[in-house]
């Protein structure tokens, strides 16, 4: 008799709440951007050598399954990445950037 189980994806939230794939240091969002632009899995572990061919396979069908949380989660890390960026830009403005850089170049 065949027992079968169900593979949960290979994909796990780092601390900072990034989905790493496969054990690695491969971001879902950068699997998710090739897969979008055509990539097939085996041009995932040609892009991503530290991912394996199963693996890659394992990942493009959760984002074939599952495209709505995916999509959901992206949008989250775009959310964030917003966020932080208009933070920065908010305690270092960059509107006279070049100026400050050329005055402390001339040393006044």
């Amino acid at each position: 008799m065949l027992n079968v189980a169900p593979d949960l994806p290979p994909i796990a939230l780092d601390a900072a709440g990034v989905a790493r794939v496969g054990g690695t240091r491969v971001t879902l969002d950068s699997i998710v951007a090739a897969f979008d632009a055509g990539a097939a899995p085996e041009d995932l572990v040609t892009a991503y050598p530290s991912l394996d061919l199963a693996t890659a396979y394992a990942v493009a069908a959760y984002i074939l399954r599952h495209r709505n949380s995916v999509d959901a989660y992206l949008a989250q890390r775009r959310s964030a990445d917003d966020a932080a960026r208009a933070s920065a830009e908010q305690r270092w403005p960059a509107a006279d950037l070049r100026a400050r850089l050329e005055a402390r170049r001339r040393g006044t």
